[in-house]
């Protein structure tokens, strides 16, 4: 009786856990369903507010996505994912997602009355009515089809050499056995070409076995069925060729050929497969599939009902342009005007234009902008006044690109795909031929795994780098620099282990940079010189901790994580008529829109930089910039989707040298007696050797699976050192000055500030950010000084009082250091990374673990100086992570953070 109590009991507590279990599922399953329905609302809502028509354009013939058709359900081909897909409008509102990588037809769907084709929860579809609105990391939340599923395709090639074929995946698999996203097939077994639009619709190009096939889809309503037929166009070929058709449940395939040759059609586990014997002439294949219920063969042509034709959107002509207006202040009397050029909103399309990238075609002032969205645009008239600068579409369809480079005026495309070489044959201005010149690497489907940037490097080859935030599985090429042969036919990787990569190439050494953000393993913003395929430190939050490589390369220069947030790519001023500007580095800043000088320090055999703020004054986010050949002036273009404090989506500005004087820094050295300055213009000496007209400070990070790092001395404990300069020299050219500071020790950030005139009174106030690894010894007639012994001797600092916390200055902070960027202030999510801040003061919070915790003061302190401690639930998954504050932000700052927290309410 005993024991039987006992498993009774066992029993009811089994059944008790797993109907907790179902609670727990059912509940989660209702908090995504409302989540769903939120940001649904939220996006229309949006979208009517907007005034840009759908993300899917209705008269072009196909767009680029991943596709998520792994929940299709019973007796449909399982793990059926596809991070390369193009998707054909076959008309009628029915769709085909072709896998570029396994050239397979991957699904065929109608769709739903009123609704889109998929999901609108990619980065750029979910932020195209609704600004800001992110993605999670990861594979679980991806795009899906939305209507009625009719033809589908597992994870294997869509054309086999042979009389049969294998539903396996033949390619070698990636870092994770599971991920799909491995790349292209090996070329001796089929190479996708491209895509040509035509007046019968595209048509999709690829080679199979040596030979290159033609592929275009059409699709027609016969009585109450619609039919999609596959028009295949196959040269002459010396071995079978065997075509995997797919499966569906409601379906029904035939297949016929025309021309010399036969066909064999068989299937296996519901699989369809369509055979082509060896021929030596062209042989035209057409392979019909019926949608709907199954049908008899006599019932496959109904008697006295008309075929109706679906109207398959044709190669488009945008035959219209929009003309914009730049505007020049020919008064300015600063040395560096910001000319804003107008984007070509609004248009005819009703398209939104994020403008990501800007390369030139020529020397008349005529280049070509691409878009996240996919559209690339020729643009003229950037030159002298800016008066009439002309755009017009030019291109569309692609998966969301973020550059372009143009090589001896053909252009070419970086999106998830791969890279395309853009084409226009018949001189409409217009691209018909979109060539894919390579996609040798691999593309998963993650989230993050973003086509940052690509650059032209001076033998002609690529430089092309890719995001490599991973939530899911480890792909191939995920983090990574690589470099892509001239010919496109082949690839390198320079370097890897990077979390958000964005590049610069020098057009004459091709020395090749990238910048990094801050993440986990990554303390601070780094600058970094690519080479030799080093790691450079980063790894993914689902790597375990104890495997974290010990061989990490050093960046150039570290750059603190409240100057430069969110950094991008870097261009060169070569060829430029920028003044003193002229052939430096340029580093752009994407989260507080900002360009940054990177002025290079070859004097000691470990490579240095010092990074110094050149304006703030962009108005939107920047991401990429280039020379104007046609005027030699720096022009930088953006978009805002990640976090910024930017005011405008996108934007596009001329940097013009008017010829006016700027007291600029050119040079910094660390020394083993204190730091060498040097400057473009004669100094005011009185200011200039006036020790207390710089200010000094260093500190440590510490990498650590914790995002970020805070600022740590010398010692090991939290904050900064303050370093007093002793003295300060002028060289006798009055150019340069030498700051005598004492104990200068190597270590991975300084900050050198100065408040100075020229000789002629023009300020120069500024701060240099650079990590002395070497020091060099310092010999003052060699560098331009009179013989001088440099003083040493300790100054004591002047010490300020710390400002009295308040309110005002909690909101000047919550603008200045990124906060705003992820925490809203009026209760919405949408586009948030973090929660929001209202009513968050005296609130539970039920954290990611299960337990909950009362939103006070000291919940509130914890959460700035070490935001790992308590994450809450729902916002896990967003590894855009937040920085840790600790030895950043002073008492003072954080109780001033803290009261504006609180008004909130």
């Amino acid at each position: 009786m005993i024991l039987k109590t006992a498993l009774f009991t066992t029993l009811l507590a089994s059944l008790a856990s797993v109907s907790c279990a179902k609670d727990k599922e059912q509940e989660k399953a209702e908090a995504a369903a409302k989540a769903r329905a939120q940001k649904e609302k939220a996006l229309l809502t949006a979208r009517a507010a907007s005034g840009y028509g759908d993300w899917v354009e209705a008269d072009f013939p196909f767009f680029s996505t991943v596709l998520d058709a792994r929940e299709l359900g019973e007796g449909w081909p399982k793990n059926n994912l596809t991070p390369r897909g193009i998707v054909l409008n076959l008309g009628g509102n029915t769709w085909a997602c072709f896998d570029t990588d396994l050239l397979r037809m991957a699904l065929i769907w109608q769709g739903e009355e009123g609704q889109p084709p998929m999901t609108q929860n990619a980065l750029s579809t979910g932020s195209y009515h609704l600004a800001g609105q992110k993605t999670k990391d990861g594979q679980e939340d991806l795009v899906k089809p939305i209507g009625k599923p009719w033809v589908a395709n597992g994870i294997y090639p869509g054309w086999q050499v042979g009389n049969k074929a294998e539903l396996k995946d033949p390619r070698s698999p990636s870092n994770s056995p599971e991920e799909v996203g491995r790349g292209p097939l090996d070329e001796t077994h089929g190479r996708f070409i491209g895509i040509e639009l035509s007046d019968p619709g595209p048509v999709l190009k690829y080679v199979v076995g040596g030979v290159e096939l033609k592929e275009w889809i059409t699709s027609r309503r016969s009585g109450n069925q619609t039919q999609v037929e596959r028009h295949f166009y196959v040269p002459a070929h010396d071995q079978p060729l065997t075509l995997v058709a797919g499966s569906g449940r409601e379906s029904m395939l035939f297949a016929s050929v025309q021309g010399n040759g036969s066909v064999q059609h068989s299937d296996q586990d519901g699989t369809n497969f369509v055979t082509l014997p060896a021929s030596q002439s062209p042989v035209k294949l057409l392979v019909r599939s019926y949608l709907g219920a199954k049908m008899t063969v006599n019932e496959m042509t109904p008697k006295g009902t008309p075929d109706v034709t679906f109207a398959i959107p044709k190669a488009t002509r945008w035959t219209e342009a929009v003309t914009t207006s730049g505007k020049v202040d020919p008064s300015t009397k600063d040395a560096y005007a910001i000319e804003d050029i107008p984007l070509p909103n609004p248009n005819p399309w009703k398209r939104n234009v994020r403008v990501a990238d800007l390369a030139f075609l020529d020397d008349q002032g005529n280049a070509a902008a691409v878009t996240m969205d996919g559209d690339v645009w020729l643009v003229s008239g950037l030159k002298d006044d800016l008066k009439t600068v002309t755009w017009k579409r030019y291109a569309s369809g692609l998966h969301e690109p973020m550059s372009l480079v143009v090589r001896k005026g053909e252009l070419f495309v970086f999106d998830r795909n791969g890279i395309w070489k853009l084409r226009d044959t018949n001189g409409d201005k217009v691209a018909d031929q979109y060539e894919m010149f390579c996609d040798l690497f691999g593309q998963t489907a993650e989230t993050r795994e973003f086509p940052n940037s690509m650059k032209l490097a001076p033998d002609g080859s690529f430089v092309i780098s890719k995001g490599g935030q991973e939530g899911t599985t480890y792909g191939k090429h995920n983090g990574t620099v690589i470099r892509i042969s001239p010919d496109g036919r082949s690839f390198e990787v320079l370097g890897h282990g990077l979390r958000q990569p964005f590049i610069g190439v020098h057009p004459k050494t091709g020395l090749v940079t990238a910048s990094d953000q801050q993440g986990n393993y990554v303390p601070s913003t780094p600058l970094q010189i690519i080479k030799d395929d080093q790691f450079y430190g980063h790894l993914p939050t689902i790597a375990p901790k104890e495997k974290y490589p010990a061989a990490i390369a050093d960046p150039l220069t570290w750059i603190p994580h409240p100057v430069n947030a969110s950094a991008v790519t870097q261009t060169w001023l070569v060829d430029a008529k920028m003044g003193t500007l002229n052939d430096e580095m340029i580093h752009i800043g994407y989260n507080r829109p900002e360009l940054f000088r990177v002025l290079m320090n070859d004097r000691s055999p470990k490579p240095q930089a010092a990074v110094v703020p050149f304006t703030q004054d962009l108005d939107f986010s920047p991401l990429n910039g280039a020379v104007n050949p046609a005027d030699g002036q720096f022009y930088v273009t953006g978009f805002q989707i990640w976090g910024t404090t930017a005011k405008r989506i996108s934007g596009l500005a001329r940097i013009h040298y008017t010829g006016g004087r700027r007291v600029l820094l050119t040079g910094l050295v660390p020394m083993d007696k204190g730091v060498l300055l040097r400057f473009n213009e004669a100094l005011d000496p009185k200011s200039a050797t006036d020790p207390a007209s710089y200010s000094v400070e260093r500190w440590n990070y510490k990498r650590t699976f914790d995002y970020g790092s805070p600022h740590l001395k010398l010692d090991g404990s939290p904050g900064q050192e303050w370093m007093v300069p002793s003295s300060a020299y002028l060289s006798k050219d009055g150019k340069s000055v030498f700051v005598g500071i004492p104990d200068m020790k190597p270590v991975m950030q300084m900050r050198t500030g100065w408040g100075i005139k020229g000789s002629e009174g023009l300020e120069a106030h500024n701060n240099a950010y650079y990590t002395p690894y070497e020091l060099t010894k310092f010999e003052p007639e060699k560098e331009g000084f009179e013989p001088l012994t440099v003083d040493l001797t300790p100054r004591k600092a002047v010490m300020v009082e710390a400002a009295k916390p308040t309110v005002e200055e909690g909101f000047k902070l919550y603008q200045m250091i990124g906060c705003m960027a992820c925490h809203s202030t009026d209760g919405s999510v949408v586009g948030k990374v973090g929660p929001s801040w209202k009513g968050l003061f005296g609130s539970d919070r039920m954290l990611k673990d299960g337990n909950k915790a009362l939103a006070d003061e000291a919940y509130l302190r914890e959460s700035i100086l070490n935001p790992s401690a308590k994450v809450v639930k729902g916002f896990e998954k967003f590894d855009a992570g937040m920085p840790i504050y600790a030895g950043i932000l002073n008492d003072s700052q954080i109780e001033s953070l803290v009261l504006y927290i609180k008004t909130l309410k």
